[in-house]
């Protein structure tokens, strides 16, 4: 890899503020996210995995690229792009939100900030709502301004992570609670914080507001760290696919469906908001869903890395749904997958067989997620 940091994409792939403190950290290879490198290689990543359950790591992703929505419409304008009812979100509340299209189909998975009474952030998954938001707000009659701002988080991730937030902030920063957000400031460094994160485990996301500042945030965190054990990381497949974490473009994408991931709860048709995709939902309600995600057991060798292709199910020598998330999990010394399947074999202890790289292999499917069902980790 050359130092430089010269990967060879060109300008119109962006590095992010925290790209050359990776490469100094030992970042190895990186991957295209929303546009942007993200980095995807640390060295084993089962050594990842086991920083992240049993310490804490730091990890870019400054992926998650941010819409700003204010003006004095922007709550009812957020609610028209999501079937989750946003009429009880707090100021300084985060919300796990799906946006939906107008045939009820998922454009993006994100986390949505709420910063002010008409301040948004929408904190996205690997595609183009920007443009998506933009396009909807053209006729919509609503008093709106939706542009990208300068905003690149970090995830700090495990179980030490809260003890790492202490040393950075003080005290202080331990009574924030699971999906809320403080304006903090380190250093005079401007941050937005919150308790959230990619992983199922404890972990907080910081915002940086100044993209000149992200080399010295990443060495302050990690200065901070260092007696806890912090580690530079990546997000992990095999924790996320543990604790049934969505993939946008692997487990979910424009022609899925809410029902279909078993995501009602994100879904309100009762309340008086009108959003896009709300007919379709509710006749894809009433007439049910044709396939639905599941988690499997894969028999055989462990799996070497995730898939990185979707792998047929069959039944009988009949295909009946994919494999879109797959990986060997050392703590469960199993392979585990989220696969969608026909509705006529998505119940729980059935027979199926996968077509993985090496052939064909039997797998079971199982509840998910694979690990801490309720979440409490995350939660603590």
């Amino acid at each position: 890899m050359d130092q430089s940091g010269d990967f060879g994409f060109g300008t119109q792939i962006r590095k992010s503020p925290f790209f050359d403190a990776t490469v100094r950290w030992g970042a190895k290879g990186f991957s295209v996210y929303n546009h942007m490198y993200i980095p995807r290689d640390f060295g084993d990543p089962e050594q990842n995995f086991w920083n992240l359950v049993n310490d804490a790591i730091l990890c870019d992703v400054a992926v998650e690229r941010q819409v700003e929505i204010t003006g004095p419409d922007a709550a009812k304008f957020v609610q028209t792009l999501t079937p989750r009812d946003l009429s009880k979100m707090a100021v300084g509340q985060c919300k796990y939100v799906l946006i939906t299209n107008a045939e009820g189909g998922i454009l993006n998975d994100p986390v949505l900030l709420r910063l002010a009474e008409n301040h948004f952030w929408i904190s996205l998954a690997d595609s183009d709502v920007l443009f998506w938001a933009q396009g909807v707000a053209v006729h919509s009659g609503l008093d709106v301004t939706i542009r990208e701002p300068d905003v690149s988080p970090l995830q700090l991730q495990g179980p030490k992570s809260g003890e790492v937030m202490r040393a950075l902030f003080g005290d202080g920063i331990m009574d924030l609670r699971y999906y809320w957000l403080r304006e903090v400031e380190l250093n005079g460094i401007p941050l937005i914080v919150s308790r959230t994160g990619w992983s199922s485990e404890l972990g907080y996301e910081l915002y940086l507001q100044d993209e000149t500042r992200g080399d010295e945030l990443w060495e302050t965190i990690m200065a901070a760290g260092r007696p806890f054990g912090l580690k530079p990381g990546h997000t992990s497949s095999i924790r996320r696919i543990e604790g049934g974490m969505l993939s946008y473009h692997a487990d979910a994408d424009i022609n899925t469906n809410p029902f279909e991931l078993g995501l009602d709860r994100l879904v309100n048709l009762d309340m008086e908001a009108d959003f896009i995709g709300k007919a379709a939902l509710r006749r894809i309600k009433e007439e049910g869903v044709r396939r639905r995600q599941v988690g499997l057991i894969i028999d055989g060798p462990r799996l070497k890395g995730p898939n990185t292709r979707f792998w047929a199910i069959e039944k009988n020598g009949a295909a009946i749904g994919k494999v879109t998330s797959a990986v060997y999990s050392p703590r469960l010394e199993q392979n585990i997958a989220l696969a969608m399947v026909s509705t006529d074999f998505a119940h729980i202890g059935a027979e199926v067989e996968v077509i993985v790289p090496t052939g064909r292999t039997r797998a079971r499917i199982v509840e998910r997620p694979f690990y801490d069902p309720k979440k409490t980790l995350a939660a603590a």
